[in-house]
């Protein structure tokens, strides 16, 4: 059976490209590290953010409707960095840059050892920085066994 070793992109659609490609620019050009590159499907303007790991693309949207986060389909999303210090790091770089992010806190109610920040796009759709846990490191270096 293949294993499937992450995700290769997440596309979301925004209300209005132009103001979300500028938060956009402004959380994963300036201050996650992420590349970017833009194109076209269908004749419909694409931006793509990208590092070694997988793509993150906003696309405009076809309808009017606002985000729900608790209606059916996407809830949030959560971005991982190795450490506490790049959580806080993060945090602190996100707000520098204009982006109301929350403080990096402790969330023991997820995990004993669940730093995480949070913000939102301009759409409302949440997104969230957090630590490479020992849960999540445990799971991944015994697989077999875990």
């Amino acid at each position: 059976m293949p294993e499937i070793t992450g995700f290769d992109h997440l596309y979301l659609s925004v209300s209005d490209l132009a103001r979300a490609e500028a938060f956009y620019d402004r959380a994963m050009l300036g201050v996650l590290g992420f590349r970017k590159n833009t194109f076209a499907l269908h004749g419909e303007p694409h931006v793509q953010y990208y590092n070694r790991h997988f793509g993150l693309v906003i696309r405009p949207a076809r309808s009017a409707a606002a985000h729900d986060a608790y209606a059916p389909g996407l809830h949030h999303v959560c971005l991982r960095v190795e450490s506490i210090d790049d959580v806080i790091a993060a945090s602190r770089e996100l707000r520098a840059a204009g982006i109301d992010a929350s403080e990096a806190a402790l969330h023991p109610g997820y995990a004993p050892d669940y730093w995480a920040t949070f913000f939102s796009d301009p759409d409302g759709i949440r997104l969230e920085i957090t630590n490479y846990r020992a849960e999540r490191r445990a799971r991944h270096d015994d697989w077999p066994n875990a």
